[in-house]
């Protein structure tokens, strides 16, 4: 059985994102990849930051355009946040002096199963708990 792998929002963005081509292709390879193998997972808090990042903080999307990315998005795994997890979010915050946003990451991800979280902004190699996390942009961007 293939791992499966949480998506940090910083990756789902560069699918989107004209503006890094190469970064883009990468994204969009393992996206593709992880949707057609069902071993991709993202949360609902991946699904508002990227809505968030795309239409209001830097718009690279119309809102419909990113409602159809949220709606392409969905083919993956998505997880639900419940108040158990923020506070495991809260716990590995203060284990790892992780940023609380990607605490929730790395806890959701632990919650799902996840062996390995595809992010650019946390460190690259890093096992929190469990979980590693992989800066895809900085390795070879193989499936798995």
């Amino acid at each position: 059985m293939t791992a499966k792998r949480f998506f940090d929002t910083n990756v789902v963005i560069y699918a989107y994102d004209d503006s890094e081509p190469t970064k883009q292709a990468v994204a969009r390879s393992l996206l593709l990849n992880a949707a057609a193998t069902a071993t991709g997972v993202i949360s609902t808090q991946v699904l508002g930051e990227f809505f968030h990042a795309t239409v209001v903080r830097r718009p690279l999307l119309t809102v419909a355009n990113a409602r159809t990315a949220l709606r392409a998005l969905s083919r993956l795994h998505v997880a639900t946040i419940p108040p158990s997890l923020v506070e495991r979010a809260v716990d590995l915050h203060e284990r790892f002096q992780l940023r609380y946003w990607d605490a929730l990451i790395i806890a959701t991800a632990k919650h799902e199963g996840c062996d390995e979280v595809l992010s650019e902004d946390m460190n690259h190699g890093q096992n929190y708990d469990g979980v590693r996390v992989t800066n895809p942009f900085l390795v070879p961007a193989m499936p798995t």
